[in-house]
């Protein structure tokens, strides 16, 4: 699993966003995705592609509907970047784990994560409705067990051996990212002296999600529980897409107060999904972010 770090596009440079998968790093620059993997033998296998033209072009710039696509990206690059960091590591044994079959994976992951994040606190909530008097409210407290499970869970499976690996690459991708985003040179000693936090993670994105659906959903109504139960479905997009918004507003006011206290929950969480990385992971993290830029530069 990994988290992306969204990248926002900006007019006076390009912002590199990434996310932490098995043993490697995936970056996403302005034109192009590069992906870095350990190998089991210590050595460094890596790739750069393109990205598709549909989420640089006249779309990306359209608020609400970027989100989507976004959204849509995240997912198709997640994938990819999961494919290649799986098959690096089972080379070793002769394998090769097919699309399908991690396709399969990854979206039973998908419908555990809308049954567990947005139908769960559905049922859950309804033993309130007879004790709270205003929908609101209800969907209040919706919210607030939504909440309480994503954090839960985050820090369940951070417990795990295999997880905690894939955290230190996240906090290796975000301490690399400062480094670049500060102009100081790539090397471990500087990007040493950054946080494994970063205002842009997606794990923000998690959050910022969580806390919308909570605005957006109040003005859903509680019956039936048919409807009740696909709002929370067919509303996701639109959550995210509003989500990312204010994202990408923080990330270009970060240095104001108001939106440093307003985004200080998004960091504080990442303190679940991040660990201080090795040397080798921080390595890794390099390779693929220098590999998007001079991909970028090749245009």
């Amino acid at each position: 699993m990994g988290f992306l770090q969204i990248a926002i596009m900006e007019n006076k440079k390009p912002v590199y966003g990434g996310q932490a998968v098995v043993e490697g790093v995936m970056i996403r620059g302005e034109h192009h995705v590069s992906i870095a993997v350990r190998r089991p033998d210590g050595t460094i296998a890596s790739k750069r592609e393109p990205l598709n033209p549909i989420y640089t072009g006249f779309w990306r710039k359209i608020p609400i509907l970027r989100g989507i696509l976004v959204l849509t990206e995240t997912m198709m690059l997640g994938i990819n970047a999961l494919i290649y960091s799986a098959n690096v590591g089972a080379e070793a044994e002769g394998e090769e784990i097919g699309k399908v079959s991690i396709a399969i994976t990854l979206l039973f992951s998908l419908m555990f994560a809308i049954g567990l994040f947005f139908l769960l606190p559905v049922f859950a909530s309804k033993g309130f409705e007879g004790i709270v008097s205003n929908d609101i409210y209800t969907n209040a407290i919706e919210g607030i067990i939504r909440l309480l499970l994503l954090v839960g869970y985050i820090f369940l499976i951070g417990r795990l051996s295999e997880i905690k690996r894939v955290f230190m690459y996240h906090g290796a991708e975000h301490m690399t990212i400062h480094a670049q985003e500060h102009g100081v040179p790539l090397d471990i000693s500087s990007i040493r002296k950054y946080p494994t936090a970063h205002p842009r993670c997606g794990t923000a994105f998690l959050l910022t999600v969580m806390v919308i659906a909570v605005f957006v959903f109040t003005f859903v109504g509680r019956e039936p529980l048919w409807w009740l139960l696909i709002s929370r479905v067919v509303l996701i997009p639109l959550i995210a897409a509003v989500s990312y918004e204010v994202i990408r507003f923080a990330g270009g006011h970060d240095n104001k107060f108001i939106v440093r206290i307003i985004t200080w929950p998004n960091i504080a969480l990442q303190s679940l999904t991040t660990r201080q990385p090795e040397d080798e992971q921080i390595e890794i993290a390099v390779e693929a972010l220098k590999g998007a830029i001079e991909a970028d530069r090749s245009i």
